[in-house]
């Protein structure tokens, strides 16, 4: 079982700039949008027998969010890299607003993400994420909480259930919710509305 969630939101998030990478705080809002998803990984985590390893991309967000998950659980970070965000080179930092109107082409998909001048593809996005996956201890062992990013996680929860392209792009990503991945099957539990 993989417990997967999304870092709370950004000031970045807001703003509607390209984080990538790059570094941008959680929001007060994101702050509690992290401690609600901190709160339901220590309830799903009760109800299961067997020890979590909790899993965080290196990236400030995510590790914000993951520290969140460590104090509710009691558990402590293992990072890797293997779960950052999608690299969005020379496009990270800038507003989607700008992009977009110098590639409108581009924005008119989901797959603006992969446009990116120097950034990552969605091949290379999907390689990390079966990487990561093929890490892990195989069912019915595996008991693992893993904090990731909007971009990424989508990218894993599609290579985990097979999904193709368009499916997996098609995801939500949201800030409020955990994914269980188990048995080949991704469920979703929503976190209680944070105002």
């Amino acid at each position: 079982m993989i417990l997967l969630l999304r870092h709370g939101e950004t000031f970045w998030n807001r703003e509607a700039r390209i984080q990538g990478h790059m570094e941008s705080d959680l929001t007060p809002l994101g702050e509690r949008q992290a401690t609600a998803m901190a709160g339901l990984v220590a309830d799903l985590v009760r109800r299961e027998a067997g020890e979590f390893r909790l899993i965080s991309s290196p990236i400030g967000r995510a590790m914000r969010t993951a520290g969140m998950v460590a104090e509710a659980t009691g558990l402590t970070i293992e990072v890797d890299p293997l779960l950052s965000e999608i690299a969005c080179g020379e496009w990270e930092g800038k507003l989607r607003t700008d992009i977009a109107h110098h590639h409108p082409e581009i924005f008119a998909t989901r797959e603006w993400f992969f446009g990116a001048p120097n950034g990552e593809t969605f091949e290379d996005v999907t390689a990390r994420a079966v990487s990561w996956l093929s890490t892990l201890a195989s069912e019915p062992e595996r008991r693992v909480i893993a904090v990731s990013h909007g971009v990424s996680g989508r990218l894993l929860r599609g290579a985990y259930a097979g999904l193709d392209r368009q499916a997996t792009l098609d995801q939500d990503v949201p800030q409020t919710a955990v994914y269980r991945l188990q048995n080949g099957q991704i469920d979703r539990f929503d976190c209680e509305p944070v105002e």
